[in-house]
């Protein structure tokens, strides 16, 4: 089943990213050394950056269920930051988000992920992953609120290019078994 291009929260609105979207993705978080600390791929260093995300997600949606979302709000159509379904398989997935500076801390991170699960489940995803640096409390106390639970036995390194770039660091892996 594919995801739908729009999917609406009580305050924000996710939707599939399009080229126009490059600019402001770039200005509101994908440029900014500090939103983009924690994250597992590089910073963007210039809108054509941005631009190949863009593609890269277009090219995501054609051949999976679904792909990134852009995270808006509601209200006034603001670009907050960025969610989405990346899949490994039809019916496993993983699962991540980023905000923009001045949408930390306002529960948008906690509404934007419980979205994201509702809709893999309806798409008949049984099993979403999320993995997230040591370090980077509150996006792990995220996941475990959204009932994500970490996998202790899970162990590997990821590269965190914003971080060390070219350095393996430990990595926290959460997982929520959607169906039974």
């Amino acid at each position: 089943m594919k995801a739908p291009p729009q999917v609406d929260t009580a305050r924000l609105t996710l939707v599939q990213p399009t080229a126009t979207d490059a600019a402001e993705v770039f200005e509101r978080y994908a440029g900014d050394p500090e939103v983009t600390r924690f994250l597992g791929w590089p910073r963007h260093r210039s809108v054509s950056d941005t631009q190949a995300f863009l593609t890269f997600s277009a090219q995501e949606w054609e051949r999976w269920p679904a792909g990134p979302y852009l995270i808006r709000s509601r209200r006034d159509g603001r670009l907050l930051g960025g969610t989405g379904l990346g899949f490994e398989a039809p019916a496993n997935a993983v699962t991540g988000y980023v905000l923009a500076k001045d949408s930390w801390g306002l529960g948008y991170a906690t509404e934007a992920l419980t979205a994201m699960t509702d809709l893999a489940r309806h798409i008949g995803v049984a099993r979403l992953s999320a993995f997230c640096h040591p370090e980077h409390r509150a996006s792990w106390r995220v996941l475990e609120k959204c009932g994500f639970a970490r996998d202790g036995d899970w162990r590997r390194q990821s590269e965190f290019p914003n971080l060390a770039a070219g350095v393996l660091q430990n990595v926290f892996r959460y997982e929520i078994v959607l169906t039974q």
